[in-house]
């Protein structure tokens, strides 16, 4: 894939770029700022970003306000996004919109080389890759009413795989269950959360992060 890099830790910078280049990903840039970012982008029309949130000259939101700007003048363009902490703002503001293409990692997943370029390889190909802490985090959010308490334990832990980007089969995989069995849990979820039936993969992860992001 043809990358783009926004990093401004010059150290991970380089440590990403030469791991993108063994993997056999072309860096068309690697940059320390959202502003570079954009333009960079601009000018290249890459087939994925990787981004941190956090960078100059405030480190709070430069990075996802630059992806934010890439998403609307490129639609089709993937992002991977990388943050210290879980900003559940800032996630939910990303995952708010279409999802197909979109990652959202914490940077201690990236020092999980497997898991990392596991959620490039799925961000780039059209899907989506939440870190299990993010989802985690999200999930746990409470309102005054909260309609998560009408699921199963089981149905919870589906729904938490659900977001994190797991197909069914993969989920009965991890879950030790059958396919059909986390299929009528899937059913059972969206019916209790009141959630629109959509098709495919990445159109369900969007229903249940807008309805975490409510």
């Amino acid at each position: 894939m043809r990358v783009i890099l926004a990093e401004d830790s010059t150290l991970l910078r380089e440590g990403l770029v030469r791991l993108l280049v063994e993997e056999g990903h072309e860096v068309l840039a690697a940059v320390g700022d959202g502003t570079a970012l954009i333009e960079a982008v601009d000018e290249h029309g890459p087939d994925i970003v990787v981004a941190d949130v956090r960078m100059p000259p405030t480190h709070t939101d430069e990075g996802l306000r630059a992806v934010l700007e890439i998403r609307r003048r490129r639609p089709g363009t993937r992002v991977l996004v990388l943050s210290q902490y879980v900003e559940k703002h800032y996630a939910t503001e990303l995952m708010s919109g279409d999802v197909d293409g979109v990652g959202y990692l914490l940077k201690d997943r990236v020092a999980q080389i497997g898991d990392f370029l596991d959620a490039l390889d799925r961000v780039g190909a059209g899907g989506a890759a939440f870190d299990p802490e993010v989802v985690r985090q999200l999930l746990a959010r409470t309102t005054h009413v909260d309609p998560l308490s009408r699921l199963t334990p089981r149905e919870r832990d589906v729904l938490d795989h659900m977001a994190q980007g797991c197909t069914n089969a993969s989920i009965a995989e991890q879950l030790v269950v059958s396919q059909s069995a986390v299929e009528k849990h899937v059913n059972s979820i969206f019916d209790k959360l009141g959630l629109l039936h959509v098709t495919g993969y990445s159109r369900r992860v969007l229903a249940v992060l807008r309805y975490l992001g409510s």
